[in-house]
Protein backbone atom coordinates (compact mmCIF):
# COMPACT_ATOMS: atom_id res chain seq x y z
CA UNK A 1 0.00 0.00 0.00
CA UNK A 2 1.46 3.28 -1.38
CA UNK A 3 -0.24 6.40 0.09
CA UNK A 4 1.24 10.13 0.68
CA UNK A 5 1.87 10.80 4.36
CA UNK A 6 2.65 13.80 6.64
CA UNK A 7 4.43 13.03 10.25
CA UNK A 8 2.99 16.38 11.81
CA UNK A 9 -0.27 15.16 10.98
CA UNK A 10 -0.33 11.50 11.92
CA UNK A 11 0.40 7.84 11.75
CA UNK A 12 0.00 6.38 8.05
CA UNK A 13 -2.73 4.56 7.22
CA UNK A 14 -2.51 0.83 6.90
CA UNK A 15 -4.41 -1.67 4.50
CA UNK A 16 -4.03 -4.46 2.04
CA UNK A 17 -5.72 -2.41 -0.42
CA UNK A 18 -3.65 -0.96 -3.21
CA UNK A 19 -1.63 1.65 -3.91
CA UNK A 20 -3.87 4.06 -6.12
CA UNK A 21 -2.32 3.75 -9.79
CA UNK A 22 -3.73 4.98 -12.83
CA UNK A 23 -5.12 1.51 -13.17
CA UNK A 24 -6.22 1.35 -9.50
CA UNK A 25 -9.67 1.77 -8.69
CA UNK A 26 -9.81 4.86 -5.89
CA UNK A 27 -12.49 5.87 -2.96
CA UNK A 28 -13.52 9.34 -2.99
CA UNK A 29 -13.92 11.54 0.09
CA UNK A 30 -15.77 14.57 -0.64
CA UNK A 31 -16.06 17.39 1.32
CA UNK A 32 -17.74 21.18 1.16
CA UNK A 33 -14.94 23.32 -1.17
CA UNK A 34 -14.43 26.05 1.83
CA UNK A 35 -13.69 22.81 4.05
CA UNK A 36 -11.56 21.16 1.54
CA UNK A 37 -9.58 24.32 0.04
CA UNK A 38 -8.48 24.48 3.73
CA UNK A 39 -7.34 20.97 4.32
CA UNK A 40 -5.32 21.23 1.27
CA UNK A 41 -3.45 23.95 2.78
CA UNK A 42 -3.25 22.08 5.81
CA UNK A 43 -1.56 19.50 3.95
CA UNK A 44 0.60 21.38 2.12
CA UNK A 45 1.88 23.52 4.97
CA UNK A 46 2.31 19.77 6.75
CA UNK A 47 4.89 18.19 4.28
CA UNK A 48 4.31 20.29 0.99
CA UNK A 49 2.16 18.57 -2.50
CA UNK A 50 3.84 14.77 -1.27
CA UNK A 51 1.27 15.52 1.55
CA UNK A 52 -1.23 14.36 -0.81
CA UNK A 53 -3.05 12.92 -4.12
CA UNK A 54 -4.82 13.83 -6.67
CA UNK A 55 -8.33 16.53 -5.71
CA UNK A 56 -10.60 17.04 -7.67
CA UNK A 57 -13.60 19.55 -7.70
CA UNK A 58 -16.58 20.36 -9.19
CA UNK A 59 -17.60 23.26 -11.90
CA UNK A 60 -20.04 24.61 -9.53
CA UNK A 61 -17.61 24.85 -6.44
CA UNK A 62 -19.41 23.04 -4.12
CA UNK A 63 -17.40 20.25 -3.37
CA UNK A 64 -13.83 19.03 -3.22
CA UNK A 65 -13.16 15.44 -3.45
CA UNK A 66 -9.58 13.77 -2.19
CA UNK A 67 -8.90 10.45 -4.01
CA UNK A 68 -7.95 8.06 -1.05
CA UNK A 69 -7.00 3.97 -1.34
CA UNK A 70 -9.41 2.00 -1.99
CA UNK A 71 -10.97 0.41 1.32
CA UNK A 72 -10.84 3.98 2.98
CA UNK A 73 -15.16 4.13 2.53
CA UNK A 74 -15.73 0.55 5.05
CA UNK A 75 -14.75 2.76 8.07
CA UNK A 76 -14.97 6.62 7.07
CA UNK A 77 -16.68 8.82 9.66
CA UNK A 78 -15.62 11.96 9.54
CA UNK A 79 -18.52 14.61 9.94
CA UNK A 80 -18.98 17.21 7.16
CA UNK A 81 -17.46 14.30 4.99
CA UNK A 82 -18.43 11.45 2.50
CA UNK A 83 -16.54 8.77 1.27
CA UNK A 84 -17.55 6.97 -1.57
CA UNK A 85 -16.79 4.03 -2.68
CA UNK A 86 -15.95 2.98 -6.80
CA UNK A 87 -15.77 -0.51 -6.43
CA UNK A 88 -13.38 -0.37 -9.65
CA UNK A 89 -16.50 0.93 -11.23
CA UNK A 90 -15.94 4.52 -11.54
CA UNK A 91 -13.14 7.09 -10.33
CA UNK A 92 -9.91 5.98 -12.05
CA UNK A 93 -6.73 8.45 -12.15
CA UNK A 94 -5.69 9.43 -15.23
CA UNK A 95 -5.17 13.52 -17.09
CA UNK A 96 -8.44 13.92 -17.56
CA UNK A 97 -10.82 14.69 -15.37
CA UNK A 98 -12.88 11.17 -14.71
CA UNK A 99 -16.37 12.83 -13.70
CA UNK A 100 -17.95 15.27 -16.25
CA UNK A 101 -18.54 18.80 -14.94
CA UNK A 102 -15.49 18.06 -12.70
CA UNK A 103 -11.72 19.19 -12.78
CA UNK A 104 -8.65 18.42 -11.45
CA UNK A 105 -7.32 21.02 -8.07
CA UNK A 106 -4.57 18.56 -7.84
CA UNK A 107 -4.31 16.31 -10.75
CA UNK A 108 -2.49 12.98 -10.60
CA UNK A 109 1.40 13.38 -10.61
CA UNK A 110 4.19 10.95 -11.51
CA UNK A 111 3.67 8.83 -8.62
CA UNK A 112 -0.60 8.78 -8.11
CA UNK A 113 -0.33 8.28 -5.02
CA UNK A 114 -3.57 8.58 -3.02
CA UNK A 115 -3.79 10.53 -0.01
CA UNK A 116 -3.42 8.85 3.54
CA UNK A 117 -6.79 8.45 4.89
CA UNK A 118 -5.38 9.26 8.40
CA UNK A 119 -3.40 12.30 7.43
CA UNK A 120 -6.79 13.42 5.44
CA UNK A 121 -9.02 12.89 8.46
CA UNK A 122 -6.46 15.08 10.87
CA UNK A 123 -6.36 17.78 8.02
CA UNK A 124 -10.26 17.78 7.90
CA UNK A 125 -10.63 18.08 11.98
CA UNK A 126 -8.03 20.90 11.77
CA UNK A 127 -9.56 22.26 9.01
CA UNK A 128 -13.41 22.33 11.00
CA UNK A 129 -12.08 24.24 13.55
CA UNK A 130 -9.87 27.05 11.92
CA UNK A 131 -13.25 27.37 9.81
CA UNK A 132 -15.26 27.55 13.06
CA UNK A 133 -12.54 30.16 14.61
CA UNK A 134 -13.04 32.22 11.60
CA UNK A 135 -16.72 32.27 12.16
CA UNK A 136 -17.18 33.01 15.49
CA UNK A 137 -14.84 36.10 15.07
CA UNK A 138 -17.34 37.59 12.66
Amino acid sequence: METRRSADLGTPYTSSAPAARPDAACDVVTVPTRHGLEAVDILRRGAGDDAMGPVLHDDDCDTLGFVVPRGTAAGWDVPGSTCMETDGRGLRLSPEPPVQGSDWLLPPGDADLATDPTVLRAALGEAARLIEAADNCR
